[in-house]
């Protein structure tokens, strides 16, 4: 039963409904943009990581491969203590050349010939 006098109710409430729906929506596109941008940067950081893991990989495969090689072939620990050490088999001949970047030593000035030796007074003689 309604009353005839009773006061006729507005529509006010709806567009603060709809700025409310809208604002929410507003919000959540954005936290939908924030999310996405921060997925982006983990998988790109991601794949960095997996790259330098692959490079870590090899570097330590080859580093591997150098020790084994130490520890089992002769040869090669010749060859390294022959260009790295400097050494020599007792039974190979060493040439050494000059450096050629070095450079040449003055002529050294040669004293005239002396006419006549003079020996050498000892002082301990009488």
């Amino acid at each position: 039963m309604i009353r005839p006098d009773a006061p006729v109710r507005s529509d006010s409430f709806r567009p603060v409904l709809g700025a409310a729906v809208l604002l929410a929506f507003a919000l959540l596109a954005i936290a939908g943009l924030k999310s996405n941008r921060d997925l982006q940067a983990a998988r790109a950081h991601e794949s960095m990581l997996k790259a330098k893991i692959a490079a870590t990989r090899a570097e330590s495969e080859r580093l591997q491969v150098r020790i084994d090689r130490l520890r089992h072939d002769p040869g090669m620990l010749e060859r390294l203590a022959r260009e790295d050490l400097g050494m020599v088999h007792p039974r190979d001949v060493v040439i050494e050349l000059p450096d050629p970047k070095a450079a040449p030593a003055p002529p050294v000035a040669t004293p005239p010939p002396a006419a006549q030796a003079v020996p050498a007074a000892n002082p301990q003689e009488p």
